[in-house]
């Protein structure tokens, strides 16, 4: 959901603690998640006319770890030149203490290979910096700053922030989506909710009757000082960790998620 759109779509979920103290308040539910894609807006000079497209999002669960299995398909359609059809496969695990990551991520553009990367990244420790470790689509190190979060943390720092009424969070994330370094993420998250404001999705499901927030996520490069974001995303964020509606905001262009289809996955018998 990109600096390239490819980027920012495999963000889409991931983003979604700096302390032992503050993860330990969020309950994650494991679930797979089904969402449909289309062109929300669109200024007349983006040369953006249509966009569809599917997302398949796994957030599992195992006795060390979080893992996320993403997989999407979107077809942007333009007013002057010919349609463009996106692909990514994105797989990832997180240790629980939030110092060890896993990612391997590949993305294509009308059926050829864009970019293929994969990596591992650990902290010194909760709230130090630590070291990205990139084979492909080179070897190379990237030196993670203090403070650094990997996706699954900073999901659950949002959650745990939002339940304590604090709505204003910024944090460093490495998520491995492309060779740069963490990228700053400023979060502004409303009022929490009550489980009627998910009513609207129109899915039964037990996971959706949760308390959420609407929540406004800016992403800025790594290593700048811009002073505006490359791109943003809202989302209604449950406190299980589930993301109910998405949008995508380019600044010419909106990308919308809409949630389909949700069932839980088991947790681990430890």
């Amino acid at each position: 959901m990109p600096v390239r759109l490819g980027r920012a779509l495999s963000l889409t979920l991931l983003v979604l603690a700096s302390s032992a103290s503050l993860a330990a308040a969020a309950e994650i539910s494991p679930h797979r998640a089904l969402y449909s894609m289309s062109l929300q807006s669109a200024k007349a000079n983006s040369g953006v006319v249509a966009a569809t497209g599917a997302m398949t999002y796994e957030w599992g669960e195992t006795c060390d770890g979080w893992t996320i299995v993403q997989r999407f398909r979107l077809n942007m359609q333009y007013s002057e030149q010919d349609p463009v059809d996106l692909t990514s496969s994105l797989v990832t695990w997180e240790s629980k203490d939030g110092v060890r990551y896993r990612f391997n991520e590949r993305r294509a553009r009308n059926g050829e290979v864009d970019e293929d990367i994969k990596g591992d990244a650990t902290l010194a420790s909760d709230g130090q910096g630590g070291t990205a470790r990139f084979t492909k689509p080179e070897p190379s190190e990237v030196q993670l700053p203090p403070g650094t979060l990997f996706p699954t943390a900073h999901t659950l720092l949002l959650i745990d922030h939002g339940l304590a009424g604090e709505n204003f969070i910024v944090r460093n994330v490495f998520d491995g989506a492309s060779v740069d370094n963490a990228s700053q993420v400023t979060a502004v998250m409303a009022e929490k909710e009550g489980e009627a404001a998910t009513a609207s999705t129109k899915i039964d499901s037990p996971l959706l009757k949760r308390p959420s927030w609407r929540t406004r996520l800016a992403f800025f490069p790594a290593d700048s000082k811009a002073d505006h974001p490359d791109y943003e995303l809202g989302m209604r964020l449950l406190d299980n960790g589930v993301s109910s509606e998405m949008s995508l905001d380019y600044g010419d262009y909106a990308i919308r998620a809409k949630l389909d289809k949700i069932e839980a996955l088991p947790k681990p018998n430890c």
